[in-house]
């Protein structure tokens, strides 16, 4: 599909796209390039790519697909070392998750001639790094693409067609629509969840311990979100900070309206509210968009056993430079 694809950055969505380009044979070259000399070579241990450069302008020279996996604060830097360097009529893309901040700041730096096309692949885990990365984690799964209205539409379809083959179900929309879509479906949850684990963060020792050793399921699932790399999220809610800020405030204000209901004892307002969310719980599995298993899916058995099954943490340099957690 592709002579050269190039991927700056090599975290968990990096590995995963190289890892399905190699099973399907998208690509006949992958170059990587990382600003670590240890990320690199992690990266070349796992035999991801056929070509390694710690030099992005390097990485790019002669790829037809160019896709920017690095937290979005770095985009800018990374664009100023490669502007010069991308070949006429490459397509350049992007994973991250926020989409109007990132188009603004790039297509100044973008040379003519090259298509750009912000894309956001809806799918990730809280583990980063290089090793973190699977073949599957696009199947079944959403890609959103928020091209301008006048970039060539052929390079539009071979991006869809290429995200089609990773597995993905392909929609293209305004990048502002999808910030906004996305502040509700991915943002403000990350930001309660850290919020709610902070908190826990922040209780005296002995009561910090309990409530770990006496986590609920629900209150794991917050702290898998927050497992999420700090860095690229920290980047996305300064860089989405007014679709967030809406979000948050439409958040909040039901939020007071629940804790009325609590306060007054209405109990027939709360299971009307508990009744429509569940329905929306059931919509998401019918969708395709989640499991009806037991427990998330989570797999069972011996501690042993769930090892390993379970991606492995990875150590915090790794997750500083090349963060994985996209929509955890």
């Amino acid at each position: 599909m592709f002579e050269k694809l190039t991927l700056i950055g090599i975290g968990l969505i990096g590995s995963s796209i190289a890892r399905a380009v190699q099973q399907k044979g998208l690509a006949k070259t992958i170059a990587i390039t990382t600003r670590k000399a240890a990320t690199l070579d992690e990266a070349r241990s796992l035999g991801l790519g056929d070509i390694y450069t710690l030099d992005a302008a390097e990485a790019v020279e002669g790829a037809d697909l160019v896709i920017l996996c690095t937290p979005v604060g770095v985009y800018a830097d990374v664009m100023a070392q490669i502007s010069g360097h991308l070949a006429p009529r490459a397509i350049l893309s992007d994973v991250g998750s926020v989409k109007g901040a990132v188009m603004k700041a790039l297509e100044p730096m973008v040379p003519q001639g090259v298509h750009f096309i912000p894309g956001h692949p809806i799918a990730g885990t809280e583990h980063s790094g290089p090793s973190a990365g699977f073949p599957d984690l696009f199947v079944g799964r959403w890609c959103v693409l928020t091209p301008k209205p006048d970039v060539d539409t052929v390079a539009v379809d071979r991006l869809i067609s290429f995200w089609g083959a990773l597995g993905s179900n392909v929609e293209v929309m305004d990048a502002g629509h999808h910030d906004l879509v996305l502040a509700i479906t991915s943002h403000v949850p990350h930001l309660i969840a850290y919020n709610i684990v902070g908190t826990v963060a922040d209780l005296e020792a002995d009561t910090q311990s309990e409530v770990i050793k006496f986590s609920a399921s629900g209150f794991r699932d917050f702290t898998r979100i927050a497992a999420s790399d700090p860095v690229m999220w920290r980047d996305v809610f300064l860089t989405n900070r007014d679709a967030v800020l809406e979000m948050l405030g439409r958040f909040l204000e039901d939020l007071a309206r629940l804790q009325r209901m609590v306060r007054v004892g209405d109990g027939e307002g709360m299971q009307e509210l508990f009744t429509r969310t569940r329905a929306i719980r059931r919509s998401i599995i019918t969708a395709g968009q989640e499991t009806a298993a037991p427990d998330f899916g989570r797999p069972h058995g011996t501690p042993e056993t769930v090892a390993l099954v379970q991606p492995q943490d990875v150590p915090d340099d790794a997750v500083r430079e090349h963060g994985g957690g996209e929509d955890a």
